[in-house]
């Protein structure tokens, strides 16, 4: 690792979408996050929780964290008025600085890392959640999560074979079937029954309310919820909550923004305690998960996240 050059923000490295695409693809990203956690990385203790600054566009979201040799700060904006203007949601960067000397590395795209971490850690999760020989995945969503939760789930689910896709919009509802088509699945749209023949669900919407309703899933099915990270919304309802075995990054994290927790919490539904374990414990075998039950794993995003994967990119340019 050599660290940029003091002060010298003239000859930073910028790592743009296309470039983080070319340095790091779906299943190198899921394999640095898993790296970090078996390498001892403490969701708990590598950062504080989220700084959430509204503002008239939005809000501001600033995400510091520190592990090993490097350390990094994404300040992402959230503008959902963007998209009647054609622009993205999601905007902002990731500066990763040298751990030792908090001398700055790179800058990073922040809606190109967001977009590819937070399908990383959900296909990590389902790597160590889902029944063997998953085959049928149901979709909700068809942003740019959606899209990045296609391909990595399809990178690193091998029996992946059967995709349905469920979206307001149904143009963009068929580009995204389209994709999976490419990539070699099955594809079709669908609607929230779909759920019952998934051995995988996976919601990543702008969704305050749940998306389907839970009593039709199978016994055997996995959830991953990465949508909301706000303590209003959800989109899995509370009897999914209350017959699942739930995972979620990190507990103190998830009981202060997972609404899709928080609402059965409130309701009397679940506990805290009922949270079976978080997603250093799933990948470092810490956890025992019950047959016969829903898995479910509820995601907000943090930042540790974040600077596993712009490390590993940032390696990739280095070499």
């Amino acid at each position: 690792m050599t660290p940029a050059t003091r002060g010298d923000f003239a000859t930073l490295p910028v790592i743009g979408a296309e470039g983080l695409a070319e340095l790091l693809d779906e299943s190198a990203a899921v394999d640095a996050i898993e790296a970090a956690l078996l390498g001892g990385l403490d969701p708990a203790s590598s950062g504080p929780a989220r700084t959430r600054v509204p503002v008239p566009a939005g809000e501001l979201l600033l995400m510091p964290a520190q592990f090993g040799g490097y350390a990094a700060v994404k300040i992402a904006g959230l503008a959902p008025g963007n998209a009647s203007r054609g622009l993205p949601t999601v905007t902002g960067g990731c500066l990763l600085l040298d751990a030792d000397t908090l001398q700055p590395l790179a800058l990073l795209d922040g809606a190109a890392l967001t977009a590819l971490r937070t399908p990383a850690v959900s296909a990590l999760a389902a790597r160590h959640l889902a029944w063997p020989g998953a085959t049928r995945l149901t979709l909700f969503g068809t942003g740019p999560q959606a899209h990045g939760h296609l391909r990595a789930l399809a990178a690193t689910t091998p029996t992946l074979r059967q995709v349905t896709v469920v979206g307001r919009n149904q143009e963009r509802a068929r580009a995204l079937a389209h994709q999976a088509t490419a990539l070699g699945l099955s594809a079709r749209l669908g609607s929230a029954e779909d759920v019952k023949d998934a051995d995988l669900v996976c919601c990543c919407t702008s969704a305050r309310e749940p998306l389907f309703d839970s009593e039709l899933l199978a016994s055997e099915a996995t959830v991953l919820a990465v949508g909301s990270h706000e303590p209003e919304a959800r989109e899995t309802d509370t009897a999914l909550v209350r017959r699942s075995t739930v995972v979620v990054e990190e507990a103190a994290i998830a009981l202060q923004e997972a609404g899709d927790l928080l609402i059965p919490i409130a309701e009397g539904a679940f506990s805290a305690g009922q949270i079976a374990g978080d997603l250093a414990e799933l990948v470092t075998g810490g956890l025992i998960l019950p047959a016969g039950q829903p898995r479910l794993f509820k995601a907000v995003g943090m930042a540790w996240e974040d600077l596993a994967v712009a490390a590993a990119a940032y390696e990739n340019l280095s070499r």
